[in-house]
């Protein structure tokens, strides 16, 4: 079966879902949201805290509210969501292979966007050594077992990271009725705002260990504890708890661009974008946290409102090729986001460089170099943080030479 669409979406997350909202309005074009899932809606669908859709919703809601907006804007925007769908492979260049229900298809479009997100790393990923026993969970496992399939956690749990994902585990752990005795982390201070900080042990009731790493996981068949080391003195010690949740450390749900043989940042480990959200490509863009891993799911959002201008643009008549001129990071950015510059393409959305440091930086100055030259610097009022995207004004590199060598962005 052979079906043809104008836009075919993967992942029906905040990211795809705002790109079907904003595309479907127009009703010329037919957009087809495809998810793996039998429920569109993202990891916010089982994030059952408050925090979700600042940025973009102007609200301060529930994740499972803020999905649900979502998916009623989507669908009365004219988008269809198929469900249990999965994209297993590529048939063509603007040309989907899809298993689900209905059986296995191909779906040919005018244009794919990629919005399949981010994961957080599991165990065997992180080569944890210990014990293989029961209890130990990523958040978004912990929150699916929790909020979608009710299901029952331990009593004291100790949370590997300190950023904005694993104060959401905590709330979660919380509800479950499970205390967090003990939240690790491998930085001098938490990763996540002040505010949360400030709350974790007098709110959460949740101490910080700092420039910690868990070393080895006791237990068997079901976690007794954790064997937690600190990196500046060597000493370990034991704490006692049966429930682990390893928040962080984030990878692209990445996949099916590779599969597409997308050129890859191997930084971010995303599909090498522009400023236009264009893959390496044609017809085929790239969003949200598959391209920035990872970001709160509201910015995650804006890229699917950013993106769909571009692919209309598409639609019409793809352009010639331009040449680009690649953004590298430099020490301590891991990556940045969008990865290349084309004259004459948009802003980045809400005109920032995304990008990732290995080192806090509290009051950060950025540089961009091309071919030797200095080319920008700016003083920034906002911290540069491990654990959460830091987001660079895209003025920065408004002065580099398209037809120049790479510019490096850097942060001291």
């Amino acid at each position: 079966m052979i079906t043809d669409v104008d836009v075919a979406i993967v992942g029906a997350g905040p990211a795809g879902l705002t790109a079907a909202a904003e595309l479907a309005a127009d009703r010329q074009l037919r957009v087809v949201v495809l998810e793996r899932e039998s429920h569109a809606g993202g990891i916010p669908r089982h994030s059952d805290h408050p925090g979700y859709g600042i940025r973009d919703l102007k609200r301060f809601i529930s994740g499972p509210a803020y999905a649900r907006r979502l998916v009623a804007r989507a669908v009365a925007a004219g988008a269809e969501i198929r469900t249990d769908t999965m994209v297993t492979g590529w048939a063509g260049d603007g040309s989907l292979e899809l298993t689900s229900p209905r059986g296995r298809e191909n779906l040919d479009a005018g244009a794919v966007i990629l919005a399949t997100g981010a994961r957080e790393r599991p165990r065997p990923a992180r080569l944890i050594p210990g014990d293989r026993p029961s209890g130990v969970y990523t958040t978004g496992g912990l929150q699916n077992l929790v909020h979608l399939r009710h299901g029952r956690v331990g009593r004291r749990a100790v949370v590997v990271g300190a950023e904005l994902v694993s104060y959401s585990a905590v709330l979660t752990l919380r509800q479950a009725a499970c205390r967090t005795v003990l939240m690790t982390t491998t930085q001098p201070s938490p990763e996540s705002y002040a505010v949360f900080n400030i709350a974790a042990r007098p709110l959460l009731g949740a101490a910080v260990a700092t420039r910690t790493r868990l070393s080895r996981i006791i237990g068997g068949p079901e976690l007794r504890g954790v064997e937690v080391e600190n990196l500046d003195t060597g000493r370990r010690r034991v704490i006692d708890c049966d429930t682990v949740v390893l928040t962080g450390d984030w990878i692209p749900d990445n996949e099916l661009a590779r599969c597409g043989a997308l050129e890859m940042d191997p930084g971010s480990r995303g599909p090498l974008v522009d400023s236009a959200l264009r893959t390496s490509r044609s017809g085929v863009f790239a969003i949200g946290n598959l391209v920035h891993p990872v970001d709160t799911a509201d910015a995650a959002a804006l890229d699917g409102r950013h993106v769909a201008a571009q692919v209309r643009n598409h639609l019409r008549g793809p352009a010639g090729p331009v040449a680009a001129v690649r953004i590298l990071a430099g020490a301590p950015l891991r990556w940045v986001s969008p990865g290349l510059l084309r004259a004459g393409d948009p802003a980045p959305a809400r005109h920032r460089l995304l990008s990732w440091t290995d080192t806090l930086i509290r009051v950060p100055t950025v540089t961009a170099h091309q071919d030797g030259a200095l080319i920008g610097r700016r003083i920034l009022p906002w911290a540069a943080s491990p654990g959460r995207v830091f987001r660079i004004p895209a003025g920065l590199v408004a002065g580099h030479d398209p037809r120049g060598g790479p510019v490096t962005v850097a942060a001291h």
